[in-house]
């Protein structure tokens, strides 16, 4: 999978499990009848968004994305491109706490509340990189791919030739 369609996945896997955990808070407070939780969740997220705006506020890779891309081995072929189990394989902690957290949606509303603005922290922090990258490999003339590698081992690319433009 190309490390470009896995930022881009990722911010959007992260904007999508915190409206998921949002619409779920929501949901579970007015289902309990307490009015406290809504309004400080809608603080949290206006803090997390601020707070994610803030760290994302750069157009360059950020330092652990350009150690990854500077790491990365040349390699002449692809490598197996599996989207879905290379998505899976890497993103398998936002789907478990989010799962996770959707679970207290009716005894204890405040959990998803409180994890949504974790994901949109993620989501708007990493928003960018996915240009960045792709304006290195641009640059460049070379792509990145994720290598295959364990669920709970680091990501690993492989940077192989590509059309040079410009």
């Amino acid at each position: 999978m190309a490390f470009v369609a896995f930022l881009k996945a990722t911010v959007l896997g992260c904007a999508g499990s915190a409206t998921l955990l949002a619409a779920l808070a929501l949901a579970g407070a007015a289902e309990s009848g307490d009015g406290l939780v809504i309004p400080i969740a809608a603080a949290w997220w206006v803090i997390a968004g601020i707070t994610g705006i803030w760290v994302g506020r750069q157009n360059d890779a950020s330092p652990a994305v350009a150690k990854l891309l500077a790491a990365a081995p040349t390699s002449p072929s692809l490598p197996e491109v599996h989207p879905t189990r290379m998505l899976v394989n890497r993103l398998w902690p936002l789907l478990i706490a989010t799962l996770g957290a959707g679970a207290f949606v009716l005894t204890a509303p405040q959990v998803p509340a409180m994890a949504a603005g974790f994901p949109v922290i993620w989501a708007l922090a990493w928003r960018r990189q996915e240009k960045a990258v792709a304006a290195i490999e641009e640059r460049d003339g070379v792509k990145f791919f994720l290598e295959k590698t364990s669920p709970v081992k680091p990501i690993k690319l492989v940077r192989t030739p590509w059309f040079r433009t410009g």
